[in-house]
């Protein structure tokens, strides 16, 4: 019965509302059945009437969709410049969301992660405000993680290594909701590549702030690699003799892409935009200004980070061909002045014609595509079994 009840609400989630009618023919399930399903999971509080259905062959029927208000799920995320928290509720709607500003150099893990916390609990209050419950968290993490232990096995730019993150923030959230940890890029790729959308099934996600990594969906699931490790393009040596890593190594992609890099390029070490102090956001903001206002060090820099980008998503684009490489975190803030200057990389290093068909996007989602993925995991529990929602709740009813 759970099986068929995550049917009907993943189908409503991927395809949109549709009648019983429809859901039946398109489920292989019959009218009866799919009534049942329906009706249990409209008493669970998860779907809703619609409205008639229009534009489909057969009798007009009323249209099922999901009901976003009595579950959500919370993403949170660990920067090297910030803490921070989003609740997405069943439907996908923004319910709550907050941002710290941190430096992760230098603070103590235990610190940080005392901070993360405090978010989280205050993200499921601003939830439990609205007569929603959490049903998880799930924590992107900047750098390696071992997803069997919930261990940060190295976070280079952090400074981290071997943290078990999971069990340090279940002791003290001691929560009633599971709480999962995860790679960062493999969260924003997850929250790229939208359910339903077929243009985003197969694509390439770069995610870059300080660090860079991101994420591989094909046929629209995330590829972790044997050990989960997968996504860690910012590692990738494409300069030997190059600048030294946080890893360790030198001429490392993320060391020409980063978002150090754009900000040595562009600014003498004592401008205020280079300033830790001065918010992410605001630092990106000072960045166009001058852009826009025809800076030419700001320009050259854009375009030198730009030529970069395109020449690692060429490497990329040759090995796995994507449909689409999605420019995530800093990197779709600052994206149409390196527009260019990435195209014409990526089309020169890739062997196929025209670049093989791989296009250039933006991220509409910037740097809220991590936490984003991170609460979109953590609902896919109820995705995978609705029954765990057993809070009765009343509605006008699905006719």
């Amino acid at each position: 019965m759970s099986v068929n009840l995550g049917l009907v609400l993943r189908r409503l989630r991927d395809q949109g509302p549709r009648s019983r009618a429809r859901l039946a023919a398109e489920l292989g399930l019959t009218r009866s059945a799919v009534s049942a399903l329906v009706g249990e999971l409209e008493e669970r509080g998860l779907v809703r009437a619609a409205g008639v259905e229009r534009g489909h062959v057969g009798r007009p029927g009323t249209s099922v969709e999901l009901d976003g208000h009595a579950v959500c799920g919370i993403g949170a995320e660990i920067n090297v410049n910030h803490v921070s928290t989003l609740a997405l509720d069943l439907s996908g709607n923004v319910v709550a969301e907050h941002r710290l500003a941190v430096d992760a150099t230098k603070l103590a893990v235990e610190e940080i992660l005392d901070r993360l916390a405090e978010l989280i609990t205050r993200t499921d209050a601003d939830v439990r405000a609205t007569g929603a419950e959490t049903v998880g968290v799930a924590v992107g993490v900047a750098g390696l993680l071992d997803r069997t232990r919930d261990m940060l096995t190295v976070g280079p730019n952090l400074g981290w290594r071997d943290v078990p993150v999971g069990a340090m923030l279940r002791g003290r959230l001691g929560a009633a909701y599971p709480v999962q940890v995860d790679n960062e890029g493999n969260l924003a790729a997850m929250a790229e590549a939208t359910p339903g959308d077929p243009a985003r099934q197969d694509v390439l996600v770069i995610f870059g702030e300080v660090g860079v990594g991101g994420g591989i969906v094909a046929d629209g699931r995330l590829l972790r690699g044997r050990q989960g490790y997968a996504g860690e393009f910012g590692h990738m040596i494409v300069q030997p003799g190059g600048r030294r890593c946080g890893c360790g190594r030198v001429g490392c992609w993320e060391t020409v892409v980063g978002l150090r890099a754009l900000l040595d390029a562009a600014a003498d070490p004592d401008d205020p935009v280079r300033d830790p102090a001065l918010g992410l956001d605001d630092r990106l903001a000072e960045i166009n200004r001058r852009a826009d206002l025809g800076d030419t060090r700001t320009l050259a820099a854009l375009d030198q980070v730009g030529g970069w980008v395109g020449i690692g998503a060429g490497i990329l684009a040759n090995a796995i061909n994507p449909g689409a490489v999605v420019l995530s975190g800093y990197f779709a803030e600052v994206g149409e002045r390196m527009r260019p200057a990435i195209e014409e990389q990526l089309t020169a290093g890739v062997l196929a014609p025209q670049g093989g068909g791989t296009r250039v996007e933006l991220s509409t989602l910037g740097f809220t595509a991590a936490v984003r993925g991170g609460a979109q995991l953590a609902l896919e529990a109820v995705f995978d079994d609705p029954t765990i929602i057993t809070t009765p709740h009343v509605s006008e009813g699905v006719r």
